[in-house]
């Protein structure tokens, strides 16, 4: 189970896309929308990640892209083979956000390839991005069990309809996600 904790006093996210229609990140203003918190908070980032790395049900990773332990756990989650499970990633899932206004929340791009298998780089882009599942950075190459085709999310009025759907959300008082083990 997951408990989602709250901390107060922290920077807000608004949840409307209807007041999100501008996110003039080159000033440092994130806008009405702002960003999530766990892309300006290294320690929440890693919490929540970690969690989805630990939680039973989602199972974040691998660490080591070559890890085929992993990766014939994955299949056998999903009833498949570790070639297809591989074809799987936070990169093509529908959670993973690389809008241009999530871009401009993050830290900046993947500085080195990644080979995926020996001698084969990756078809997608090498990229961080952001999962609304989870609510933390994501790298494209990684993969859970809550993996959904139809990503990523590449515009601004999608990623926003997810920053909606999201929750919890801010009431004005700072509220945050947070993601721990039970």
């Amino acid at each position: 189970m997951i408990k989602i904790k709250i901390r107060k006093k922290l920077p807000t996210f608004s949840i409307d896309p209807e007041s999100c229609s501008t996110f003039p990140g080159a000033s440092g203003d994130r806008g009405a929308c702002g960003c999530p918190p766990a892309t300006q908070d290294l320690e929440l980032n890693t919490e929540n990640r970690d969690a989805a790395i630990k939680q039973e049900h989602i199972q974040y990773g691998p660490m080591n892209l070559s890890d085929e332990a992993y990766w014939e756990r994955m299949a056998e989650h999903w009833n498949s083979t570790p070639s297809v499970a591989k074809e799987s990633r936070c990169g093509n899932c529908t959670a993973f956000d690389v809008s241009p206004r999530m871009l401009e929340c993050l830290p900046g791009p993947v500085s080195e390839p990644v080979e995926v298998e020996e001698g084969k780089l990756q078809v997608f882009p090498l990229e961080l991005g952001y999962c609304w599942m989870h609510h933390f950075k994501c790298h494209s190459a990684r993969t859970c069990y809550t993996w959904a085709a139809g990503g990523p999310i590449s515009d601004d009025d999608k990623s926003m309809k997810w920053q909606k759907k999201a929750g919890p959300v801010d009431e004005g008082d700072g509220r945050r996600i947070k993601l721990n083990e039970a």
